[in-house]
C-alpha cells in the first residue's frame, strides 16, 4: 500500500491482512507514533478520548503469548501441541500489536455507547493509518479481549474493555477479496431517491 493512493481508490480495495500473513519489518517507534497521531482523529463527542493504547513489541509479545498459553491450559488442559502453539504465538504473529482499550464510562452528557463507538473508530483508524504508512494490519479480539485473567495480565482495569488488538507488519501475500454485503440487503431507503 502506498501513501499516495487516493482515499476513494483506497476504500475500494481496503481489506485486512490475516495476522498469520504479517511479518517483519514492522513500524518503528516514530512510525507507530505517527500512526497513533492519525488514529486519534476520530469522532469523539465531548472530547473525552474514551480509549487508550498499549503498544507491544519485542519480548513483551513473547511474555504475553506465554501468559495466554498458561491461561488457556488452565481452562483446557487437553490442548494439543498445535493448539498450544497457537496460544503461545497470539502476540508474535506480527511485529507490533497495539491494544486499543475502551475507557468508556457513564457521563452526564455523552452516552457510554457513543464512547464505545469512538473506540471502534480508533481501531479502524489505526488500520487506515498503518496502511497509509505502508504496513498491513488486522483488527482482532479473540478470547484474549474478554478473559478476566488475561485482562489482568494486560493491566486492563475492571471498568475498561479491549476494543481490539491491531496487528501491524509487512506482508508478501497478495490481497484476497472476500464477499461483501449487497447494498440491497443492508440499506433501507426512506423518502425520495
Amino acid at each position: 500500500m502506498t501513501s499516495d493512493i487516493k482515499l476513494l481508490d483506497y476504500l475500494k480495495v481496503r481489506r485486512s491482512t490475516p495476522a498469520l500473513q504479517l511479518s517483519e519489518p514492522g513500524p518503528s517507534k516514530a512510525e507507530i507514533e505517527e500512526i497513533l497521531r492519525l488514529a486519534v482523529r476520530v469522532p469523539d463527542h465531548g472530547k473525552l478520548a474514551p480509549w487508550r493504547f498499549v503498544v507491544y513489541r519485542g519480548e513483551d509479545r513473547v511474555r504475553l503469548g506465554e501468559a495466554a498459553l498458561r491461561i488457556a491450559l488452565e481452562k483446557n488442559p487437553e490442548l494439543d501441541l498445535q493448539q498450544q502453539d497457537a496460544e503461545r504465538t497470539r502476540f508474535t504473529r506480527a511485529p507490533v500489536v497495539i491494544a486499543v482499550i475502551s475507557t468508556a464510562k457513564p457521563h452526564f452528557k455523552i452516552p457510554e455507547w457513543e464512547q464505545v463507538m469512538s473506540a471502534g473508530a480508533v481501531c479502524l483508524n489505526v488500520i487506515f493509518a498503518a496502511n497509509a504508512n505502508g504496513f498491513a494490519a488486522n483488527w482482532l479480539t479473540e478470547w484474549l479481549a474478554f478473559d478476566p485473567a488475561f485482562l489482568l495480565e494486560l493491566g486492563v482495569a475492571a471498568d475498561e474493555k479491549v476494543a481490539g488488538y491491531i496487528h501491524i507488519g509487512s506482508t508478501t501475500f497478495p490481497p484476497v477479496e472476500r464477499p461483501r454485503p449487497e447494498l440491497a440487503d443492508v440499506v433501507t431507503w426512506v423518502g425520495d431517491v
